[in-house]
């Protein structure tokens, strides 16, 4: 009995374990993501997010005064200044006149210039350029120097993503794709699962092994096939093939042999008395099924809701596809993915824009998860 109890406790600390590990897994990224989106430009480049609550060290070019500024002091001629100017100011440990040695002389010493001329730089940013001859030109001396910023965090990038051209519209575009390409299969898939569950017809065997057969069906082979099938429907009708409808139909169909084939495997192990109790008293297929199978199945179809709005929500293939690039028809992937393209290697704007993506998918899963698990077990062990 006490081995018995130590493999089961065992067996009970593995399993935790692993949900733990699964969790940290998921988890670190999401928050590297969150954590990025809310820092600014220099500061992802300089160091990475683990390293964002601390001050990160960063090399910066700088230039100083033209010869106009200069004044004289003691028979020298003489510039000072900050090298931050009017903006924040930091900590400088080290500088440097050479893009080669940005980091030559430590803060506090001097540097010895051209024609005789020294720069000692300061670490909080003041500086003394001095000469016993006048200094010439427009242009300033270009320093470098290594300076040490505090942690900063800002909302500027989601303000550049959220409030861009078209962002809110794509927002919309999306919804209207999802929340009807989710519902529409799981209406048609809740029909035809219990009618292979538990109504008996010539050709049901058959059926379910099409259905099953479909599950490992590429939807890459599909594509180009529906997209000509549209495009001659379009043209027989005189209407756009492009448009919401045609893209609603493609998600349904790419989307109900899962929602059949995982719905059935829920109906049909649901307790036999009760649909024979119901035909007893004189109650109908479609009776039964909205009822007593509806009411019933409603962790499976919520389980089958979060894995096709999740679909829905991130694709961009089916997307590009099956709908038109017009302001009142791009979906947010594909509108982001035209910001990301335009704006090159912004880290800032990818992690942004990445993060903005999935936040109506964990709404979506945390808001339905304590029925994703017993959707997908339920039925596992018996069906029909």
């Amino acid at each position: 009995m006490a081995a018995k109890t130590g493999k089961s406790f065992a067996g009970r600390f593995g399993v935790h374990i692993a949900v733990l590990v699964f969790v940290v897994i998921w988890t670190i990224p999401t928050l590297g993501i969150l954590v990025s989106s809310l820092r600014d430009k220099d500061q992802i480049v300089a160091s990475g997010w683990w390293n964002s609550f601390a001050s990160s060290s960063q090399s910066e070019a700088g230039r100083l005064p033209a010869a106009s500024a200069q004044t004289q002091k003691d028979g020298k001629y003489v510039i000072e200044g900050n090298i931050f100017g009017d903006g924040p100011k930091r900590d400088i440990s080290a500088f440097g006149v050479k893009s080669s040695a940005p980091t030559q002389y430590k803060a506090g010493t001097v540097a010895e210039l051209n024609d005789g001329a020294t720069l000692q730089m300061n670490a909080d940013g003041t500086f003394i350029v001095s000469s016993a001859k006048a200094f010439e030109g427009d242009r300033g001396q270009r320093v470098y120097f290594a300076s040490s910023a505090p942690p900063k965090f800002t909302t500027d990038n989601y303000d550049a993503v959220l409030f861009s051209e078209g962002i809110g519209r794509s927002f919309m575009n999306s919804l209207t794709v999802t929340i009807p390409a989710t519902i529409i299969p799981i209406l048609i898939a809740a029909f035809a699962a219990y009618a292979l569950a538990w109504m008996r017809f010539p050709g049901r065997a058959l059926l379910i092994a099409v259905i099953i057969g479909l599950l490992v069906v590429p939807l890459q082979m599909s594509l180009i096939p529906l997209l000509k099938l549209y495009n001659g429907v379009g043209t027989f009708f005189g209407v756009p093939s492009k448009t919401y409808l045609g893209i609603w139909l493609a998600h349904t169909g790419f989307g109900l042999p899962f929602a059949i084939y995982l719905l059935r495997s829920y109906i049909a192990g649901l307790p036999r008395e009760i649909m024979e109790s119901a035909r007893i008293d004189g109650a109908s297929d479609f009776e039964i099924f909205v009822k007593i199978v509806l009411p019933l199945s409603f962790p499976v179809l919520a389980s089958f809701a979060i894995f096709q709005f999740l679909w829905v929500w991130n694709d961009l293939l089916v997307a590009m596809v099956f709908l038109g690039t017009a302001p009142d028809q791009i979906v947010l992937t594909a509108k982001l993915n035209a910001l990301l393209g335009s704006r090159g290697g912004n880290w800032e704007i990818l992690t942004t824009s990445a993060f903005i993506t999935i936040i109506v998918p964990l709404i979506v899963f945390f808001s339905l998860q304590r029925y994703f698990v017993r959707g997908l077990l339920a039925g596992s062990v018996k069906g029909g």
